[in-house]
């Protein structure tokens, strides 16, 4: 069972924005920007293009309802998406609000939050999901 599958299943605890029966969207704990979000299948599967056509376009699908959520509640030009997936075995999408292509690198520092400004964050995606 990846870390991932844990948080799905609130084994352990997470910044939830959104969930559905199939996905669960929540705040990366060590983000690139404020707003940055998760999501993943809740079917444990290790790399995003070996996940059935249905479970992966439910997935882009879901995703786009997240991203339209952080444009709504993070100020940001685009929400920017990647997949990287090395991290973790667990298939995963990456949304990052940016207003410039270099919001998106990995390499800079990593934002740092207090729990309760975590929560502040997921809770202002979680209001806008629709």
């Amino acid at each position: 069972m990846t870390i991932f599958s844990k948080i799905i299943a609130g084994e352990i605890p997470s910044y939830k924005v959104a969930e559905d029966d199939a996905y669960y969207a929540f705040l990366d704990i060590n983000p690139v920007a404020k707003g940055h979000v998760l999501v993943a299948p809740k079917k444990e599967e290790d790399y995003l293009f070996d996940l059935d056509d249905d479970t992966l376009a439910g997935m882009a699908l879901f995703s786009k309802r997240v991203a339209t959520a952080i444009r709504k509640a993070i100020p940001c030009k685009r929400v920017g998406v990647t997949v990287i997936g090395l991290e973790v075995p667990h298939a995963h999408i990456h949304l990052i609000p940016i207003t410039k292509e270099a919001d998106m690198l990995f390499t800079q520092p990593k934002k740092k939050f207090e729990p309760e400004e975590f929560k502040a964050i997921a809770a202002a995606i979680a209001a806008n999901f629709e």
